[in-house]
């Protein structure tokens, strides 16, 4: 086989991830059974074998630190890596998506549901006893099939890393290849348990007595899903004319949701479809897919806002940047966008506009949106903390669950079950790319304030801004430095704490 040149394997990349993402897409909206990831890997094997990642190697040493070639070379490098990973572990891969769409759970009744529908069944139940004979039978069932699948795999990816010797260990593979200072990071996680710990121990026995009628220290994580589904509100935000109104209002703001039809909307019941909702771009930027699978109330609003910023973002990214601008680097970017619209149903004045919660409701709905963030926030830091303890090697796999469950449980104060210690984890740290993408979305707010108003999200000169100087930059910068480009300032939790404390004091 000859050697693959640079323009081979951007040309042949694309492809491959075209393929990928088009076979996970249909997989997980419930348009097939399963994915065959690997006749996928063996035809596209020149560019996911060690040809390329020696190709990948050598242009990253080679490169300028500082200039665009050294950029694209390293994130080349980092989606080597991941794709030597992925090409082993497609078998795998195919099994624990075959049994996440065919698993049922069964219930003490006798009665059953299938997994993916599970979340949401649990999330709308007002039956207390019924949600916790759920959740019971949804970690017993995981405990038995899912966890260990998903602890095999986390085994495998971080021998398949390490062995790589791109780094010392996992964790500095990380941070090499990702530029993001893991250990820094963690830091400021730990930082931002302290620092709203005692806003944390008064708003959370509040809301749990009110919202679910039970004692602060009985509050399981599924009761968690019930409590942040905040159901007393859904008569305010209509399911029927959600995706109509929040189309209407990007349009307001000078951007086509549909981006004269690179947008496509996913956003019915299917039987299969995950639960939990994504963006799937099989063509960047000519093919995007939103997906949401209902749930009802807010959350649909919220969610549906997220997977919109995502799609907008890579429907607007430049298509002459190359390959790896579009298609890989720091996801801290389009998380970042994502929530810079989920964040809308935390602005008064949007929901003024676009729901139908009026001024005596407000305030009650906002309080709810600050604990939600604050929760979200304080279970994300924590998740990146425990994940920084998996990957590092220093305990056994065996101890993991326990350490799992006091971590969780100290940061939200909601109880967690072991089952989930290795099936509620993103591999490759993707944890730390959500808290990047709360910190720059912070920044870009504030910046759309400034130069557009409070109104930005209906000002008709905000959408082609944010055209022209995010999207369509695609995923050329790191999160840190596109903070700097559009406001010169440095990220931190410090905007997110006080914007919750204003939320909570609403």
């Amino acid at each position: 086989m000859t050697a693959l040149s640079l323009a081979e394997l951007r040309a042949d990349g694309q492809e491959f991830m075209e393929a990928v993402s088009r076979e996970y897409y249909q997989a997980y909206s419930g348009l097939k059974p399963s994915a065959e990831l690997q006749p996928i890997y063996e035809r596209y094997a020149r560019v996911t074998g060690e040809g390329a990642l020696e190709l990948a190697t050598h242009l990253f040493r080679d490169a300028t630190p500082g200039t665009d070639a050294h950029r694209s070379a390293q994130l080349l490098l980092e989606w080597q890596v991941e794709s030597q990973t992925s090409r082993r572990l497609a078998a795998h891969d195919e099994r624990e998506i075959a049994w996440e769409a065919s698993a049922l759970v069964r219930l003490p009744d006798g009665g059953s549901i299938p997994y993916q529908r599970l979340a949401i069944e649990i999330a709308n139940a007002t039956d207390r006893p019924w949600r916790l004979q759920a959740e019971q039978a949804r970690s017993t069932l995981v405990h038995a099939e899912l966890a260990p699948l998903k602890r095999e795999r986390l085994m495998i990816e971080k021998d398949i890393i390490e062995s790589l010797q791109v780094a010392d260990g996992y964790n500095a593979t990380f941070t090499a290849l990702s530029g993001i200072d893991l250990t820094g990071l963690i830091a400021e996680c730990e930082g931002f348990l302290r620092d709203t710990q005692a806003m944390w121990d008064e708003v959370y026995p509040e809301r749990v007595r009110r919202g679910l009628g039970i004692e602060p220290g009985e509050a399981t994580r599924g009761d968690a899903l019930a409590l942040l589904r905040a159901r007393e509100f859904d008569r305010h935000f209509p399911g029927g004319s959600m995706e109509r109104t929040i189309r209407d209002q990007v349009q307001e703001m000078g951007i086509d949701p549909e981006a004269a039809g690179r947008v496509r909307f996913d956003t019915g019941e299917r039987e299969g479809k995950r639960s939990r909702a994504f963006c799937a771009p099989l063509k960047v930027p000519d093919e995007v897919y939103l997906v949401l699978r209902p749930h009802g109330g807010q959350s649909d609003y919220s969610t549906f806002l997220h997977e919109l910023g995502h799609a907008l973002h890579f429907a607007y990214m430049r298509p002459d940047h190359p390959f790896e601008f579009r298609w890989l680097g720091d996801n801290s970017i389009t998380e970042a966008y994502a929530m810079l619209f989920d964040h809308l149903t935390q602005d008064a004045g949007w929901l003024r506009r676009y729901t139908q919660l009026g001024a005596p409701m407000l305030p009650a709905f906002l309080r709810s949106a600050g604990f939600e963030e604050l929760h979200f926030l304080r279970r994300y830091c924590a998740k990146l903390i425990y994940e920084a303890q998996v990957y590092l090697g220093n305990i056994p796999w065996d101890a993991l669950p326990s350490l799992y469950v006091e971590a969780l449980g100290d940061a939200t104060t909601f109880r967690y079950d072991e089952s989930d210690a290795f099936v509620d984890l993103d591999p490759r740290f993707y944890s730390a790319r959500y808290l990047r993408a709360w910190q720059l979305r912070a920044v870009l707010a504030d910046t759309l304030v400034s130069r557009f108003d409070e109104d930005w999200f209906r000002n008709p000169s905000a959408g082609p801004w944010m055209v022209e100087q995010l999207f369509a930059e695609a995923q050329r910068e790191l999160a840190h430095e596109q903070a700097q480009r559009v406001s010169g300032r440095q990220l931190s939790f410090a905007p997110l704490v006080g914007a919750i404390e204003r939320l909570l004091a609403s």
